[in-house]
Parts: structure tokens; C-alpha cells; sequence
């Protein structure tokens, strides 16, 4: 190494390695002297003691490569981008900060960095990023940093299964800090560190930070090792942080602090190199100092440049609805065919896809013949599955992702709605993450509690993720056509199990018309041909069937002519046709297979309230609030059916 200075107590350091480590402390230092000064919002987890932890990783690493970190970053993305001005400027809060000051402490982004704060979920979307790499064939490496308090979360273990399966070229770095949070490791922690990592036939490396030199070594090699055999390796740093886990209390044996103080890298190194360390530390003390007082200037990001309301789209124009001699999974299959060939960013991952099976409900059959490169069949990880697909999409793959039933997306949603729906805004649009999450639900075929349910409450709402649900009415390859051609944002698309089997729009009632809108996800309206509509019927999916049986004996029982829309995007929701309709009608029912207690029928009750002062009489119709029998009496009972829908329709006449 050049420049060295020797120690009697440490191996020998590099002269710059410890400038860029006194650094790194010091803009630490410098956060918590303005938190407690008031001039910070938020959070600060400072890795003050581990700085050569990230030194040794992220600090070797050529610039073409990736970092994901997690809630302790600050030394990592020094390290690794140089940018301490945009770091002090993210965690005060300015426009000009990495993220223009939404990410704060924990959300960075910015030349291949990544980090965020949820524990665990950056592993899948790292190994995302590696498969990526090797899809392009780069000898990239990608590097993703966790502590020993992750290795409780199950998507890790997810992780490191399909990581080591499909050698991704991935390096994982586990820094154990002996604590999670404010709880020894000893306590919450079983078993050996490293044998997590070789169980799973992953090579391993062991360090600690105080072994200065023999860290940066290996971490040299561990690096060499990924790029060179693209293959995983799992590297354990034995390290300790010196401050709280965050800005407050510290419940540690002060002792024990004092002694790991005394043996830390940057402590000794000033004990033996009093001069030579004084001035470094006096250079960069002034730098972070006039970097700071130039900050404390610069303005705050505007809620305009921020944040842009949706704008109401308008209705119309109206066209015939067109028939399709080809049932909806064919159509969707064919979809997926024609575009792969056509796409090489086009990936689709799931369980069980391959063929001959092809996945459950057979969308994928015989893709992973044609494209057998990129067809992953992936263990029962849906967590894992979806993080994966998050870190493609955000290298600019179009991951098509299956969850074989609705009911498992719950075990994903950390992926949903802390990573893929979030990294747009806390990285202030500097990252796009169009995965499409396709999913069956729905009931009527016997499945039971946990194979039947239809869970769109849990995915509509979510803010940056759009809702699509198709039905037998629309050709599922326009709406797939229109998700490819226009979406740069995580959809979730929602197939019916029963309508898999259905043609499009084949099934049609005398003494009425069938039209669509002509936007990218069409809007369906049935209307009577011969008079005025005087109700208003709104589904979605699985339920059209149900509710055009219903249609002739409303007429017939109840003078009740209805006019029915159907809507393909069911989050966020165009209101034009349905106001359009309620206008007319002054009577709105929502009919909605999954339950009604805070469902789609209640937010659709809300806005069109809002939207219409007027009298409008709403009735929601769902499914009863219990879970979802086999039994075929019960389960036709339980969710919406012709006898209940009139039923209660005729409740409010």
C-alpha cells in the first residue's frame, strides 16, 4: 500500500484509506451535532467504529458496480460515491440533497446506490440486480449489506436459496455488530453466522475491523471471487458501532463501549499517529464545516416539483364491444409468446412455470421452451419472488411475475408497498420499477379459506401502484399491451381462476348494448336499447357473469332497468362513466366479490358522495365476512349471487 504509516498497535494503513474513514466519522459527528442543535428532521444512524467495514466493500468496488444498504448507509454511500455534500445535504432536509431530502437518514440513491430502511427486503432486490447482470453478461458485481439482527427475517433465507441456485453474482456483506437495535445478538440470535450462509452451498469469508489490513485483503478477494466466478459469496466482518443504534439511549455496559473505543481503528491510529492524525482530522473537520454552512442556505424542495394530483379522466368516446372466439387464458398465454420473442427485457418468474406444467392455471405453458433463458421457476418464496422481480425492473428488465393464487400475495407485500411502490418517490424519481405482479382470485371452485379469496382491498390504494382486474368483456392482451406500452410503475393485475376458461364477450343478452371506452384500460357500460336506464350497476372481474344474470329479472320483477359498468382499472378509479351513469340513474350498486368492510364498493360509496351533492341512493353487495368454504352450498352463499343481489336490491326499492 502507498503512503503507509506503521503503528505499533495496528497493522499498517493506508494514508488516504484513513482520511476517507475520518471523514466518514465526521460527517457522522457532524449529523448529531445539528440534530441536537435542531437543524435536522428525522432519524440518524451513524456506523461510527465500522467505517472500514464499509471501506472494505463498498470503497473497492468499481463505480459500474452496485450497493445496497440498509438503515446504517451513511458510511457505505460515502464510501462508495465520495458524495458527503449531497448526504448532509438529503439529512437536512434540501432540495439539493441525494433525494432532494425525502429519504433522509435511510433512503438513499444515487450512481448505483441503494439503500433503505426496511430490515431484510434488500436482499431479494439486490439479487435482482445481480440476475440482471448476468442476464446482460457484465462481470458487474453487486454488493448488499446486512447486520446480524436480519438474519430473523425470513426473506434473507428466501434470498440466499435462489441466490445460491442460480449463482447469482452477488456479495454479501454481514456486518455483526453484536446488537440489533438495543438487544445483545446473543439473545435473538441462534446457532453460527457463517453455517446460515453454507448450508446454502455458499462460499464463505470472516473478518473483523480491527484487523484493518487483513479486512481490506480479503474484501479485495471476496469482490475478486464475484466478479471473476459469478458466484455468491457471503463475507462476516466482525465489527462494533461505537454510538446508539440511533440518536437516543444506549442501554449498553459502558465498559464494554469504552474497550471496543480503545480498539478502534481510527482511536489507535491517533493515539500512535498524534500529528499526522490532528491534521487529517482538523482538514476534514473544516471541509464538513464549510459544506455545512453552505447547505444551511440552499432551499427546500417544493410540494409542486414533489407531488402532482391525478387529474380526472374524462368518459368516452363510446364504441362496440368486440367478440373474441378464444378463451382468456389463451389470449394471455399468446400475449406472452408473441412479446418475448419480440422483447429481450421481457422476464417472467413464478412457481412452477416451466413447462411441461406451465403454472397452475397454464398462462405460462410452453413459454420456458421458447425462452428457457428467461422463464425462472422459483421455489415458495413469494417475498423473494417479488423482490427479485423489483431489483430487475429497476435495472430495466420487464418482469411479468406470477403468484400462483391471490391469497399468497400477502406473504409478498412488504415487497409491494415498502419497495417497489415506494423507490419512485423517496429516491425523487430518479428510479423507475415497472414490475407486473399477475395473480389469480376469486372462488366458485371448491379451493377453501386460503385459495378463494379475492384480496384487492390490500392492493388498492397503494400509492404509485396501479390496480387492473380483467373480465370476460375485454381482450386481456389489450389491456397487457397497454400495462407494456405505458406503465414505468409497479401493476398489480388481477385474473379471475373462473374466467380463465371463458371467450371474450361471447355471452351477450338480447335488448341491450355492449360498448367500451377507447382508453388504455377500457371502461365497459351495458345498456338497455330501448329506454333510459333508472340504476346504475358497477363490478369488476369475476362478477360480471353473476350480475348479467341478473339483469332480466330485475326488469321483470322490480320495473328495474339497469344499466351495468364494468371497470378493468379499479385502482386509482375513473368516476367519468360511473358519474356519467348516477347522473341518470340516481341509484348506484356496487357488487364486488371480496367483502365490503373497507373494500373497492366502500371507496367507490365515498367518492361518488363526494363527487355528487346531489340525492344518490348507494347499496355495497359482497361477500359475507367470514372465510371462504369448500363446501359448494356454503361457498355459493357466501359470495354474491343472483338470489342475494336481487334480494338486496329490493331492500332499497
Amino acid at each position: 500500500m502507498k503512503n503507509q504509516v506503521v503503528s505499533k498497535n495496528v497493522p499498517s494503513l493506508d494514508h488516504d484509506l484513513v482520511k476517507k474513514a475520518v471523514l466518514i466519522r465526521a460527517v457522522e459527528n457532524k449529523l448529531l451535532q445539528l440534530f441536537s442543535e435542531g437543524k435536522l428532521n428525522g432519524t440518524v444512524h451513524t456506523c461510527v467504529g465500522q467505517e472500514f467495514s464499509a471501506l472494505a466493500f463498498s470503497g473497492q468496488l468499481a463505480k459500474e458496480d452496485t450497493v445496497f444498504s440498509n438503515h446504517r448507509c451513511h458510511g457505505h454511500y460515502i464510501a462508495f460515491t465520495g458524495d458527503y455534500e449531497g448526504l448532509l445535504a438529503e439529512l437536512m432536509g434540501k432540495q439539493s440533497g441525494v433525494c432532494g431530502g425525502i429519504g433522509g437518514s435511510q433512503h438513499l440513491c444515487k450512481d448505483n446506490f441503494y439503500s433503505n430502511g426496511i430490515q431484510g427486503g434488500i436482499v431479494p432486490v439486490a439479487a435482482g440486480m445481480a440476475l440482471a447482470n448476468k442476464l446482460k453478461g457484465t462481470k458487474r458485481v453487486v454488493v448488499v449489506y446486512i447486520g446480524d439482527g436480519m438474519l430473523g427475517e425470513g426473506v434473507v433465507y428466501e434470498a440466499l436459496n435462489i441466490i445460491s441456485k442460480w449463482n447469482l453474482p452477488i456479495l454479501i456483506a454481514c456486518e455483526n455488530n453484536y446488537y440489533a437495535q438495543s438487544t445483545p445478538s446473543k439473545i435473538n440470535l441462534a446457532g453460527d453466522i457463517l453455517k446460515r450462509a453454507e448450508a446454502f452451498g455458499i462460499k464463505t469469508y470472516h473478518n473483523d475491523i480491527w484487523n484493518t489490513e487483513e479486512l481490506m485483503q480479503a474484501a479485495s478477494a471476496s469482490i475478486a471471487e464475484v466478479r471473476e466466478h459469478q458466484k455468491p459469496v457471503f463475507h462476516l466482518v466482525e465489527s462494533y458501532r461505537l454510538n446508539p443504534h440511533s440518536k437516543g439511549d444506549d442501554d449498553r455496559d459502558p465498559d464494554e463501549i469504552n474497550w471496543y473505543r480503545d480498539k478502534d481503528p481510527i482511536n489507535v491510529f491517533a493515539r500512535e499517529n498524534n500529528p499526522l492524525f490532528g491534521k487529517i482530522q482538523a482538514e476534514t473537520e473544516q471541509t464538513v464545516n464549510v459544506a455545512v454552512e453552505k447547505i444551511l442556505k440552499e432551499p427546500e424542495l417544493d410540494i409542486r416539483d414533489y407531488y402532482q394530483p391525478l387529474q380526472e379522466v374524462a368518459c368516452g368516446p363510446w364504441e362496440p364491444l368486440e367478440e373474441i372466439d378464444a378463451r382468456q387464458v389463451e389470449l394471455i398465454n399468446v400475449f406472452f409468446k408473441e412479446h418475448m420473442k419480440n422483447d429481450r427485457s421481457i422476464v417472467f418468474i413464478g412457481e412452477d412455470v416451466w413447462s411441461p406444467y406451465g403454472g397452475a392455471f397454464k398462462i405460462a405453458r410452453d413459454l420456458s421452451d421458447f425462452f428457457p433463458d428467461r422463464v425462472f421457476s422459483t421455489p415458495i418464496s413469494e417475498a423473494a419472488i417479488i423482490g427479485i422481480s423489483n431489483g430487475l425492473a429497476i435495472k430495466g428488465f420487464r418482469p411479468f411475475t406470477e403468484i400462483m393464487f391471490g391469497d399468497f400475495i400477502t406473504l409478498g407485500m412488504d415487497q409491494i408497498v415498502n419497495h417497489a411502490a415506494k423507490f419512485h418517490d423517496m429516491y425523487n424519481k430518479q428510479v423507475k420499477c415497472p414490475i407486473v405482479i399477475r395473480t389469480p382470485m376469486g372462488g366458485r371452485r371448491g379451493y377453501g379459506p386460503t385459495h378463494s379469496q379475492t384480496l384487492d382491498r390490500f392492493v388498492t390504494g397503494i400509492p404509485n401502484v396501479k390496480t387492473i382486474a380483467l373480465n370476460t368483456l375485454t381482450n386481456p392482451q389489450v389491456i397487457y399491451q397497454s400495462i407494456f406500452n405505458n406503465e414505468e410503475h409497479p401493476v398489480i393485475v388481477i385474473e379471475n381462476k373462473l374466467d380463465y376458461g371463458s371467450k371474450i364477450a361471447k355471452k351477450r343478452l338480447p335488448h341491450y348494448t355492449y360498448e367500451k371506452t377507447s382508453g388504455d384500460y377500457p371502461v365497459v357500460r351495458i345498456r338497455p336499447l330501448q329506454s333510459a336506464p333508472n340504476a346504475t350497476l358497477l363490478c369488476y372481474g369475476g362478477m360480471v357473469a353473476t350480475l348479467l344474470d341478473c339483469l332480466e329479472p330485475l326488469f321483470i320483477n322490480f320495473e328495474i332497468k339497469a344499466e351495468v359498468i364494468v371497470l378493468t382499472k379499479i385502482s386509482p378509479i375513473d368516476y367519468a362513466a360511473i358519474l356519467e351513469s348516477v347522473r341518470e340513474t340516481r341509484r348506484l350498486y356496487v357488487i364486488e366479490e371480496g367483502t365490503m368492510t373497507g373494500g373497492f364498493g366502500s371507496e367507490v360509496a365515498a367518492s361518488v358522495s363526494e363527487r355528487l351533492y346531489e340525492q344518490v341512493r348507494i347499496k355495497r353487495i359482497a361477500a359475507l365476512p367470514v372465510a371462504i368454504p369448500s363446501v359448494r352450498s356454503l361457498e355459493n352463499q357466501i359470495l354474491p349471487n343472483v338470489e342475494r343481489i336481487l334480494h338486496s336490491i329490493a331492500e332499497t326499492l
